[in-house]
């Protein structure tokens, strides 16, 4: 994993990329109608209900566009805003201020939206004792900005990349030659200990995952009563029990019956790659 000071760094890339973007050459309209003397203050106020997510990579705009515009976040990460409430505040330079405006909105949208999808998630399976957690379906170059925002809506995250997990996928298993073949392979080149996960998708597939002995299974694309049995199998295995993941096309109005099914996690795509972006504005005070 990385370190904070690691990751910090690399949020600076990510927004120094953003505001070279929308830069360009310079903002012509802000250098042209604001005096270059002129300060401003203005609060960043939520125009419908989200989870908060991005505070820091809105700092952190402002830090890149000018180090003498002051950031006062009002609330954390993970809080629940209502309309009109106001996350942060902003105090500076009024070119500075107008000229990381877009960039610092856009973190915040994006990354509030994540959360707010996944606290609807995470709500949906309240008291099953199911987790939601994310994939790796996510916008490049934000992945561990938008894991941090499913982390802030409640939920967990699952692998950050292919370095950090074992995932055998159907592809993998007939490359391979089957479970116990894929399984024994990396069994055999596992010498750092990653957790182990196997995809199946019918009953022969879970039994074959289950005498390979795999830390998890994942449960690809089956109905909630298929899941219920798949659960049911694995807790009579006669060895140790793996957790258990089901995953595929899963939606808002079917988590909850997954959930109901007995499996340890729930994997939601649909969190990252299509979270609606959570609406703020910039409000300047006369």
């Amino acid at each position: 994993m990385m370190t904070d000071s690691a990751a910090r760094a690399d949020l600076k890339r990510l927004v120094h990329l953003a505001l070279e973007e929308d830069l360009g050459a310079g903002d012509a309209t802000t250098l042209w109608t604001v005096a270059e003397n002129a300060v401003g203050a203005a609060d960043v106020v939520a125009k419908a209900q989200a989870v908060v997510a991005g505070c820091d990579a809105f700092q952190v705009t402002y830090e890149l566009v000018d180090p003498a515009v002051r950031v006062e976040p009002h609330m954390p990460d993970g809080a629940l805003v209502e309309p009109g409430e106001a996350v942060l505040s902003v105090k500076g330079p009024a070119r500075a201020l107008l000229t990381g405006e877009r960039v610092a909105l856009n973190f915040l949208g994006r990354l509030s939206g994540v959360a707010t999808a996944t606290r609807r998630y995470v709500e949906a399976v309240a008291g099953t004792g199911a987790r939601v957690i994310d994939t790796r379906k996510t916008t490049p170059g934000f992945r561990r900005l938008e894991k941090a925002a499913v982390l802030a809506g409640g939920g967990f995250n699952h692998r950050m990349g292919l370095y950090d997990m074992v995932l055998i996928k159907d592809n993998h298993i007939l490359a391979a030659g089957g479970i116990e073949a894929a399984v024994n392979a990396v069994r055999g080149r596992n010498i750092r200990g990653l957790p182990v996960e196997v995809e199946v998708v019918d009953t022969p597939g879970l039994e074959a995952a289950l005498r390979a002995g795999v830390d998890r299974i994942l449960l690809d694309n089956m109905t909630p009563t298929q899941v219920s049995a798949a659960v049911a199998t694995v807790k009579v295995w006669d060895g140790p029990r793996p957790q258990v993941e089901a995953s595929g096309n899963i939606t808002l109005d079917t988590i909850r019956a997954y959930g109901l099914a007995g499996v340890d996690f729930i994997s939601v795509g649909a969190i990252t790659h299509s979270a609606p972006t959570a609406d703020f504005s910039m409000r300047f005070r006369s």
